[in-house]
This record gives C-alpha cells, sequence and structure tokens, in this order.
C-alpha cells in the first residue's frame, strides 16, 4: 500500500469515525440522563440533513443549516414529551421497543415527504473535485469542516456538562434521578432537554457530513448501529471514550475496504459489537454499571 493511499484511507477513517463519535454522543447524553437507549438517534441524523436540503431552496445554506438544527431540536422535545415524558418506571426492553418503533415512524414519514431519491448539500468550499494535498493525499477540504465540526461539538458539550449549572443539573440526574429529585431539579425538564440536545447534534452531524456521504431517508438506520456500537466500545457515558472507539471504528472501516467487499462492510460493526457484548460489556471506557445493557 503507497503513502498516498494509506493516508487516503485514514482520512475517510478519521471522517466516518467522527461522524459514528458524534451519534455515539447522543446515544450518551439520553442515557446519562435518563437511562434511555434512543435507537431513533440516527434519524435526528437524517432529519438534519434533509431538512436542510429543503430550505437551501429558500435560504443562504447557513440560515438553512441553523434552521435544520432547531426544527430537528423541536423534533426531539415532540418526541420526549408525546411517546416518554408519560410513561411511569418503564423497563429497558420497553423503551428500546418505543425508540425503534419511534425511528421506524419517523423513517416512514421522511419516505413520504422527500421520496427515496438521494440528496445532499453543497460543499461548504470548492466542490466535489476540490482537495487539499495531505503528505501526497488528495482530501476534499469537507472532511476537515467533518473532523473540526465534530471536534468543537465534543470541546462544547464538555464545557457546558462541567462549568454550566444545567449541564451540572443533568450531571445529577445522571448520577442520581431521586437525589436530584430531592434536591429540586425537575428531572421532567432534564429529560426533555437531553433530546433537545442530542437532537440538535444529531442533526448538526447530518449537515455537515451531507456533502460527502449524502442524504436519504432511510440513513438513519445504519447511523444508529453503528453509533450505538461506538457507545458500547467506548462505554455507555463516555463521551472521550465514544470519540476513541469512534475513530477506531471509521478506521478499520476505512482499511477493510481492501479486504472485505464494500456490501459486507456494515457486517463489521454487528461483528464488534457482539464481540464486545461477549468480552467485555462495559466497553473500553466504561463503569460495570454501563454493562448492565447487555443483560436485558
Amino acid at each position: 500500500m503507497t503513502t498516498e493511499l494509506f493516508i487516503q484511507y485514514l482520512m475517510a477513517g478519521i471522517t466516518y469515525g467522527s461522524i459514528y463519535a458524534i451519534v455515539a454522543i447522543g446515544f450518551n447524553i439520553i442515557y446519562n440522563t435518563t437511562g434511555i437507549i434512543n435507537f431513533a438517534q440516527g434519524e435526528f441524523v437524517m432529519l438534519g440533513g434533509m431538512i436542510a436540503i429543503s430550505l437551501l431552496q429558500f435560504v443562504p445554506m447557513p440560515i438553512a443549516i441553523i434552521l435544520a438544527v432547531l426544527i430537528t431540536m423541536l423534533i426531539g422535545a415532540l418526541i420526549e414529551v408525546c411517546f416518554i415524558r408519560w410513561l411511569q418506571s418503564p423497563s429497558v426492553l420497553r423503551m428500546i421497543i418505543i425508540t425503534i418503533g419511534i425511528s421506524i415512524l419517523s423513517r416512514e414519514t421522511a419516505a413520504h415527504i422527500w421520496g427515496e431519491s438521494i440528496r445532499s448539500l453543497p460543499y461548504f468550499v470548492g466542490n466535489e473535485i476540490s482537495s487539499v494535498e495531505v503528505l501526497g493525499a488528495r482530501v476534499s477540504p469537507q472532511v476537515f469542516w467533518v473532523v473540526a465540526v465534530s471536534g468543537l461539538m465534543v470541546v462544547c458539550l464538555g464545557i457546558f456538562f462541567k462549568t454550566t449549572s444545567v449541564g451540572r443539573e443533568m450531571r445529577a440526574c445522571a448520577s442520581n434521578r431521586t437525589a436530584a429529585t430531592l434536591c429540586g431539579i425537575n428531572t421532567r425538564n432534564m429529560v426533555t432537554l437531553s433530546f433537545i440536545l442530542s437532537a440538535g447534534i444529531g442533526a448538526l452531524a447530518g449537515c455537515v457530513m451531507s456533502p460527502i456521504t449524502y442524504s436519504q431517508y432511510d440513513m438513519g438506520t445504519g447511523l444508529a448501529i453503528k453509533g450505538f456500537t461506538v457507545a458500547i466500545l467506548g462505554g455507555l457515558g463516555s463521551s472521550g471514550g465514544a470519540v476513541v472507539a469512534g475513530i477506531l471504528l471509521g478506521i478499520l472501516e476505512a482499511f477493510s475496504v481492501s479486504v472485505v467487499p464494500l456490501a459486507f462492510q456494515d457486517a463489521i460493526a454487528i461483528a464488534i459489537l457482539l464481540i464486545i457484548l461477549f468480552v467485555r460489556p462495559q466497553g473500553l471506557f466504561g463503569s460495570k454499571e454501563a454493562a448492565g445493557l447487555s443483560e436485558f
């Protein structure tokens, strides 16, 4: 393998890994606050991209992206209020079934609105033939947008959870919801906020990745599987672990193209998920409490 090809595979792996990490962080935000695994997380990514593409017909792209993120955040809040808030101490299995149902409903609604055609946002800088030379390899400038935005979201979320009062309240809910309630924290609002945040970062990821990966009504399912794999691999609740695990999975997939047919690429994530659930259920950086998910 030449150095140029190695760099191209590496950059592709980091790009896709960054996307997987953001989806996984969306899983972690909701799981930390509620204990819920939201299998509709991939649909937030799909909705962000598709809504931005539709709005681009009427407003400039920066405004289209901002509006798409805000609309998807509103959808995330409505999902929590309509499907989650009224439940009283639901079991893990029940919540999994509900979020899978939400995912199917979102996907079918998107199919009726946008059809089955593949769409994409324009490249933020240049076009599909523009490239930047990195150690002799040609890399699309959009790759740097994906990595930079993903990194910025991780940093901003870290600052939010550690330095703001709302972030500390959400962490209190994650630690002990009963104790948080006794301290006067409105845990229901914190749950709603967790859905809003996860929907927002998913939508922004969907907009940034759209020029490279394109957007389609059914793209959320694959992203949810890979995001969940990364969340488990990195350890449920660990954002830092999600970043490391996302990059690892992305690079593994990128380099596997030369060995495994593209049609079987999704099987890699499933295989890794099964191995982790059997060998180390808490993931690379997770606590043993997180391993309880695998016992449902």
